[in-house]
């Protein structure tokens, strides 16, 4: 249950809202501005015009096309160009494309017998001749010269889907772009996944007519087998499919990586249903046969990503990173209890540790194999923030931070294909977000605009609301916690204090970087209407702190994430200026989960709760998410019933403000009604606001954010009633 708002807000920020589209030879990149993609050469980032207006607009049209992305062919010579894109769950993997001969200034487009924004994906093959998409759960493959459509698979069905993913591998896995062309032009790896078994959830419209409509989704809950997913090498040539031979039974078992090596290889990997075991399989697509060359195991569950990754990004990367020729690759594993980077044998013959030491690498960035440099980010001593590290690529000496020592906060960086250049970005809690192109590995500036120097140099720690701080448990737990004090602040004076909540696996709420205090549904500032502002990440948050520390949780969310909330929270109401009467918590979705374990748990501390989207019934979520962190319900179900929410919604005492979307994909309303059918049982009040058609994000809909903040802010102020009061006029009251 990944929180929409905690993903958006701290995700790397990116250049113009998309990921840097480098050249081949990393000295140069393209940035789409003004209507037209324009090349900025490096280090004096000179600018020139790539595709002007006139080259994006289609012969017997006036208006140009509209560039959500692009990609170029091997020989630089076709621009395939992404547009006209419509949202498909999460992200706009739906539109049209068109490809720019960039000799002839010809601009044709694909598919052009398919409807407006119906494909997805496509994809130049390596030799420029032809383009591979998917429409309609199908995969196509169509000849630049003739227009020669070809189908590779005709299912039809959205229960039997190739070239992409049900629901739940999107979601989870990240998996949507579900196939890859081979080297040589000649054949395509893709998935297929047969959703036939699994059960539909049945999401109700009942605002666009006068009769509702049903919209089903292939949802496989906690405890139902996964979709079976097998891997197909079809000859473009032939139409023939050739499917790989996995070992493991397809419905206790998912894919979800696989990478060409050669066209006469492919590398796997493949989990079982627990998660806990992962392996890599060396797969010959001419015979299909499945050669394991790896395996890693964990007590609690395997990580497919760092876990600092931008996995919602449209240019999430593979993990098998190729080196030395494409004999190695390297691999991110935190076997030894720290994550690190290894580079292993295609063979799986050997392998070897690069980075060393008790810190976790939070992502690879980039290598200069050249010059046998690696780049990766961590923060060994701080877990709330991130700096570039670099180190030798065969494991010989140790890392060495790059980012300057004056810049203490949160680095992200964006490394051209070669290692000599990056788009470095900073901010910290108190200097806005800054930015700069610099050359590696000196991390000077490349173009003398000391943007980041210059803000860091400006800005002003005594003017932020925002302390950061550690609370120590008796057994010896230290987590990180940020306070965001209100305006005129007076120690001598009593005010109402508002909990933040995530404390899920997916995401941390205490990191350095700018604007983590601000509360963006309270309608205006939350420390100017006189609230102290609190968030504390416990066991179980991805910080960089080990792997004891996040898997702490397994088979516990709701128990060992609510015992850290609420032992925070008894700590920080020792503070002489915390009004112990006026104690609130919010959250949405894992958030909103947990805000109702802290009411219904513990309401001897909090007095008023705001709990949006929220899982309150855990057998209701998805199979490989809940299964990941909470195993499988026919072993452990008693887990999964003391992490829920509605075990406990008897206990309920204080002021509940409960919110969902009918349309919600992600957790479904009926979850939300279980939980309004246990309060009605026990005649708990609360205030419910269900928000018709909305999704996770309850963000469709004209007026909806405007309505939502106001709810929001008007019952924390009703319920939690903010300012300071004198805490003799106080004593007097009682």
């Amino acid at each position: 249950m990944k929180n929409f708002l905690i993903l958006i807000l701290f995700v790397p920020i990116v250049l113009v809202g998309q990921t840097i589209r480098w050249t081949k030879d990393g000295n140069a990149y393209y940035r789409t501005e003004a209507g037209e993609v324009n090349r900025y050469e490096l280090p004096a980032n000179t600018k020139t015009t790539f595709l002007s207006k006139a080259d994006l607009t289609p012969a017997g049209q006036t208006e140009s096309l509209k560039v959500r992305n692009f990609t170029l062919s091997d020989d630089g010579n076709l621009v395939l160009i992404y547009t006209n894109t419509k949202k498909v769950w999460r992200l706009d993997t739906q539109g049209d494309y068109w490809v720019l001969n960039k000799t002839t200034k010809t601009l044709s487009k694909i598919g052009k017998d398919m409807p407006a924004s119906s494909l997805r994906f496509a994809k130049l093959s390596p030799d420029g001749k032809k383009a591979a998409y998917v429409f309609d759960y199908d995969l196509y493959v169509e000849d630049l010269a003739t227009g020669h459509m070809q189908a590779i698979t005709s299912n039809h069905s959205r229960k039997l889907i190739s070239g992409t993913f049900d629901w739940a591998y999107e979601e989870e896995f990240f998996c949507r772009d579900g196939f890859q062309w081979s080297p040589d032009s000649q054949m395509i790896a893709y998935w297929q996944i047969d959703a036939n078994k699994i059960r539909d959830y049945m999401m109700i419209n009942n605002t666009d007519s006068a009769y509702s409509k049903v919209i089903p989704v292939e949802y496989p809950t906690i405890g139902q087998s996964p979709s079976p997913a097998k891997i197909g090498i079809a000859s473009v040539a032939s139409g023939k499919t050739t499917w790989l031979n996995v070992p493991g039974d397809p419905q206790q078992h998912y894919i979800t990586r696989i990478e060409w090596n050669s066209n006469t290889e492919i590398l796997l990997q493949q989990l079982n249903r627990k998660q806990n075991e992962s392996k890599i399989f060396s797969c010959n697509p001419q015979t299909g046969e499945a050669k394991q060359i790896y395996s890693e195991t964990d007590a609690a569950w395997v990580d497919v990503f760092p876990f600092s990754t931008n996995t919602y990004s449209l240019d999430f990367r593979h993990p098998f990173i190729w080196l030395n020729n494409k004999k190695e690759f390297l691999w991110l594993s935190e076997k030894d209890g720290w994550v690190h980077l290894y580079r292993m044998a295609k063979d799986g013959s050997k392998e070897t540790l690069i980075t060393k030491g008790n810190y976790d690498v939070m992502d690879y960035l980039g290598m200069d194999e050249k010059n046998n440099v690696i780049y990766f980010i961590a923060s060994p001593t701080n877990a709330t923030q991130a700096y570039l590290y670099q180190c030798n690529m065969d494991g010989k000496g140790e890392a060495k931070r790059v980012s300057p020592a004056n810049q203490n906060g949160s680095h992200s960086y964006q490394i051209s294909p070669t290692g000599k250049y990056a788009f470095h970005q900073f901010s910290n809690y108190y200097t806005p977000n800054a930015s700069e192109w610099i050359t590696l590995p000196d991390h000077n500036v490349a173009d003398q605009k000391h943007n980041v120097y210059d803000a860091v140099t400006k800005a002003d720690k005594t003017k932020s609301k925002m302390e950061f701080f550690k609370i120590k448990m008796a057994e010896g737990t230290e987590m990180d916690g940020w306070v965001v004090k209100p305006s005129n602040f007076d120690a001598t004076k009593k005010y109402p204090v508002v909990f933040y909540v995530y404390s899920e696996p997916a995401a941390q709420t205490v990191i350095d970087r700018f604007g983590v205090g601000k509360n963006s549904l309270f309608k205006g500032d939350i420390a100017e209407a006189g609230y102290i502002y609190v968030s504390v990440d416990g066991r179980g948050t991805p910080a960089p702190k080990g792997r004891a520390w996040r898997k702490s949780i397994y088979r516990k969310i709701g128990q060992v994430n609510i015992q850290d909330q609420s032992s925070a929270a008894k700590e920080i109401l020792k503070w002489p200026f915390v009004d112990k009467d006026r104690v609130a918590v919010w959250g949405w979705s894992g958030g909103g989960s947990a805000t109702l374990n802290l009411m219904f748990q513990h309401p001897e501390i909090y007095k008023t709760g705001i709990s949006i989207a929220a899982v309150a019934n855990q057998l209701t979520y998805d199979n490989i998410y809940q299964e990941r962190y909470m195993g499988l319900p026919q072993e452990n179900l008693e887990d999964i019933v003391k992490g829920s929410p509605v075990t406990y919604a008897k206990n309920l005492q204080g002021n509940l403000l409960y919110i969902h979307g009918t349309g919600d994909d992600n957790v479904h309303y009926d979850n939300a009604e279980m939980l309004v059918n246990e309060l009605v049982k026990y005649n708990k009040q609360f205030q419910f606001m269900a928000y018709p058609n909305r999704s996770h994000s309850i963000s469709e809909g004209e007026g909806t954010f405007e309505h939502l903040s106001t709810l929001f802010t008007e019952y924390l102020k009703k319920y939690c009633p903010p300012g300071p009061i004198d805490p003799m006029k106080l004593d007097l009251k009682k």
